[in-house]
């Protein structure tokens, strides 16, 4: 009989929960996201207010949709970090609460490892280079010797940060993702934005830069997401080529919430096909942060034995990938 596990994400602007099993089906992915005002950002307050407001709510469809009862699981696992510190303690509390109800182990999971692990289960990847790319990250990654290993990433701005902060200097709301690449797809006309690769790593502030005072100067908004999108993305694309090569990995995997970007997609395609390698996108209801990748995740570890008592929980809003150990792989 397979095992169940309830997943609580809360890092950000989600909050979500899902029911998986043992066996690898994702149940549910119930999830409510907070909305900023236009031309402003995700204010970590007034989003763990949302949280706290939904969170009965989703957990409770979660449930419903998976078709189990909270007496069927057989682990609570949430969030720990990395992100936002009032909305981490959001799905910690209501993780250990239903941990402490139930009578059941409490697993905590890195949030990063949960859109790997996640990935890899959906897309059937195996040992895949790892393009991370989303509001908290933008990382090259490959498992070795226990770890998963960051190769190269944004020194400043993550590539998810880049996008909603133009979408925000032209009044949308965040996340802007979605936004930024309609806007783009009605344009061709691109404008000389600078591209700065360091070794292995990127640099997007001055990109930021650039792009808003060509908005300021009145340049088509469009124009100037088109010529973001594909600037910023050619300097992921190619870090990764470059990691690729190093490695020799035969699957390339996108996973993260700008891992949705169909222009992305293409462009990475086009990298991995240069190298005889197999590019696998995770599908895009599971790019976004979800309650998903901690239930899956939250399960691997588990399974390895991984838990923490509910009195030593805690969460960690700076938490590195590259740190956490991992157990249920070779």
């Amino acid at each position: 009989m397979p095992e169940y596990f309830l997943g609580i994400e809360s890092t950000a602007h989600t909050f979500s929960a899902s029911v998986a099993s043992s066996d690898g089906r994702i149940l549910s992915n119930s999830k409510n996201v907070y909305k900023a005002p236009g031309g402003s950002g995700i204010h970590p307050f007034n989003a763990s207010k949302s949280h706290l407001a939904a969170g009965p709510e989703v957990v409770s469809r979660a449930f419903q949709e998976a078709g189990r009862k909270p007496g069927d699981v057989d682990a609570v696992c949430y969030s720990m970090g990395p992100g936002l510190g009032p909305c981490l303690r959001i799905g910690a509390v209501v993780a250990r609460t239903l941990s402490a109800s139930l009578g059941v182990p409490l697993v905590p999971v890195n949030h990063a490892v949960g859109h790997i692990e996640l990935g890899c289960l959906l897309t059937k990847s195996e040992d895949p280079l790892v393009l991370l790319v989303s509001g908290g990250h933008s990382m090259v990654i490959a498992y070795a010797a226990r770890r998963w290993r960051i190769l190269g990433e944004s020194l400043d701005l993550t590539l998810g940060q880049l996008i909603d902060q133009l979408g925000r200097s032209a009044g949308l709301a965040s996340p802007c993702g979605r936004g930024i690449e309609l806007a783009a797809s009605r344009s061709s006309s691109y404008v000389g934005l600078p591209y700065s690769v360091k070794g292995n790593d990127v640099a997007y502030s001055g990109l930021l830069t650039s792009a808003k005072k060509l908005l300021e100067r009145g340049r088509a908004f469009d124009d100037v997401a088109f010529s973001l999108q594909e600037t910023a993305f050619a300097m992921m694309v190619e870090v990764a080529e470059r990691a690729l090569a190093f490695t020799g990995k035969r699957e390339v995997m996108a996973v993260g919430g700008v891992a949705a970007n169909k222009r992305l997609a293409e462009m990475m395609s086009s990298m991995a096909s240069r190298h005889s390698a197999a590019l696998r996108v995770v599908p895009i209801e599971y790019s976004g942060d979800c309650g998903a990748q901690i239930a899956w995740t939250g399960c691997l570890a588990y399974k390895a034995g991984v838990t923490v008592p509910v009195e030593e929980s805690g969460i960690r809003q700076s938490w590195r990938l590259d740190t956490v150990d991992i157990p249920w792989r070779n």
